[in-house]
């Protein structure tokens, strides 16, 4: 039926739009996940101490964090992890329904795409 055809093209069109959302946001989880990535120690032995520090090997502030650190970039990693999992289940989706090879449902995959996209 008509109705039934709009419905699969309107379906469709927002899971491609979905997929695209997904997209960016895993994009954007991974952007925090390096900032959160502590420094490494090599890096920390090549900065000058400051006046009145004594070194590396009293403690500097980005050692002693480096548990919190690992433990929010450990976070983000799971937050990927389930990010990437609804991408690729989406993904399916979006493919089998376009492997129906009906234009419409083609269409509907491809303006939902260049919507995601572009918002």
């Amino acid at each position: 039926s008509p109705a039934g055809m709009a419905l699969s093209v309107l379906v469709i069109l927002l899971l491609s739009v979905l997929y695209e959302a997904v997209k960016m946001g895993k994009a954007v989880l991974l952007r925090r996940a390096l900032l959160a990535l502590p420094r490494s120690l090599s890096q920390e032995a090549l900065t000058e101490p400051e006046e009145g520090d004594a070194g590396p090997t009293q403690g500097s502030s980005s050692l002693m964090a480096f548990p919190i650190s690992f433990r929010r970039w450990f976070w983000y990693h799971v937050g990927q992890t389930l990010f990437h999992v609804v991408q690729v289940v989406l993904a399916y989706m979006v493919m089998l329904a376009v492997m129906s090879y009906n234009a419409w449902i083609f269409l509907g995959a491809v303006v939902g795409s260049t919507l995601g996209y572009f918002v």
